[in-house]
């Protein structure tokens, strides 16, 4: 029970269940520090399909790393998901020296950070006998907000210069507030400054909801918000577009309650997140096929206000 959900409650969502987490899993990474996760899944059933969450770049110094986006991540794993959470190479509190080759942002490695986490299932069952035997190794969802947008991105088949950096483990994706096109798009010192944001979305087929905040503003570019909904636009897997009315990058608290990174705190708004994003997991990694038709007809009925989704333009 929440007494500040108002309009969000129209939207269907499983009950919640009892949850474990371990923390932290370390996982080796060659020629360099262990790659350290946390793990939130459910107590009990078999064959739970299994998320990556990639985190941003924000201003905190903990909320970026395995321990930040609790309220996704809970919300999901009380509901059926396993939810995989990396302390990437870009972290303040746990990341590589910023003497490290890519320092500060690391594009490359977050990459092959999420990697190395596919790769290596079977460890993280080992360190995490609770999960043992019960992920579902072939249904594999990928989210990442803001920069983690970028590194999703990326693995579901976005491309940089050419070069393709997709996942075929990874079968669906949701990208949160994502930087939209590079280059001209965006100012002359972000352009310069963030040369790997020119990426070709076009190459992105692997099938995915755009989620975006209409109060967004990103100082990487005058055009305001709907920059962030440039994957929406030109991916060909990209079905769906998810747009909050009234919060920006934050999405209405996603990365934590009263942290930075959430410059607006809408209880009703980040419910709304969690639900619509959950339908849409759901039924993209085989669990229920009615999950997002539901819930965006219920959206669509008795929670307008809140948010809009735009389906496929094709």
């Amino acid at each position: 029970m929440n007494n500040l959900i108002n309009l969000a409650k129209h939207i269907p969502t499983p009950e919640a269940t009892l949850t474990v987490a371990y923390t932290p899993i370390r996982l080796s990474m060659r020629g360099r520090q262990p790659l350290e996760l946390r793990v939130t899944a459910p107590a009990t059933g078999e064959k739970l399909p299994v998320v990556l969450l990639s985190h941003g770049y924000g201003p905190s110094n903990y909320i970026p790393s395995k321990d930040g986006y609790a309220p996704l991540v809970q919300f999901w794993a009380e509901r059926g998901f396993v939810v995989i959470q990396p302390t990437h190479a870009s972290s303040r509190v746990g990341g590589l020296p910023s003497d490290a080759p890519g320092a500060p942002f690391f594009w490359r490695e977050r990459v092959e950070e999420m990697k190395a986490i596919l790769d290596q299932l079977a460890e993280i069952e080992r360190q995490a006998p609770a999960v043992a035997g019960r992920m579902n190794h072939s249904r594999i969802g990928a989210v990442g907000h803001s920069f983690g947008g970028h590194t999703v991105g990326l693995l579901l088949g976005a491309q940089l210069d050419g070069e393709d950096f997709s996942d075929p483990r990874i079968s669906a994706g949701v990208l949160l507030t994502t930087p939209g096109r590079g280059g001209k798009d965006m100012t002359p010192e972000s352009a310069a400054r963030f040369p790997f944001f020119n990426v070709d979305f076009s190459k992105l087929t692997t099938r995915c909801l755009v989620v975006c905040g209409d109060m967004d503003n990103p100082h990487f570019t005058t055009r305001g918000p709907d920059w962030h909904a440039d994957a929406f636009h030109d991916a060909p897997g990209a079905d769906a577009l998810l747009t909050l009315h009234g919060v920006g990058h934050g999405l209405g608290g996603i990365a934590a309650l009263d942290a930075k990174e959430t410059e607006t705190e809408a209880p009703d708004i980040l419910e709304v997140t969690k639900r619509m994003t959950l339908a849409w997991l759901r039924t993209n990694l085989g669990v229920d096929d009615a999950a997002w038709s539901n819930a965006s007809h219920a959206l669509e009925d008795g929670a307008a206000p809140l948010a809009t989704v735009t389906r496929s333009k094709l």
